[in-house]
């Protein structure tokens, strides 16, 4: 592809994304994220569905307003921010804020599934590494609506 085609900086807002100036005849494109800001809250990203409100787009206008409420929610939302953040990295691995970002996103999320392990049991077999039994089939599961305590 040209590079020229590619290299095409705007000034578009995060809801925007950047088209080439010069393409081709009869070339689909999808317009370019711009940036890796602003982003939600790693919860508030589990239920809308990604990270970014420019790319919040539902589908015919059904909106999620809240994440089930069990003792695995902020690690899944902070395992979904991460993912999501890295699919973007994909794109803009130069975005040095957004790896940064990502990083302590990784650090909050192992620090996270440690405690969860501690208090819960495993969430993955390899949780078990360091396990005197075999716990995976026992309760609760992480997805199970249980009160901590």
């Amino acid at each position: 592809m040209d590079t020229r085609i590619m290299n095409n900086n705007n000034d578009c807002g995060y809801k925007e994304g950047a088209l080439p100036s010069c393409a081709p005849l009869a070339v689909g494109f999808v317009p370019r994220q711009q940036s890796s800001t602003p982003r939600y809250e790693g919860e508030k990203a589990l239920y809308r569905g990604t990270l970014f409100p420019g790319l919040d787009l539902p589908l015919w206008n059904i909106v999620n307003t809240d994440a089930a409420d069990v003792p695995a929610r902020e690690l899944m939302a902070l395992d979904f921010a991460a993912h999501d953040l890295a699919l973007y990295l994909d794109t803009h691995p130069n975005d040095q804020e957004a790896f940064t970002v990502y990083k302590e996103l990784l650090k909050l999320a192992e620090e996270g599934k440690r405690r969860y392990v501690a208090c819960y049991g495993p969430v993955m077999k390899s949780d078990m590494v360091d396990s005197d039994c075999f716990t995976w089939l026992n309760d609760p599961w992480p997805w199970d609506n249980q009160t901590e305590g």
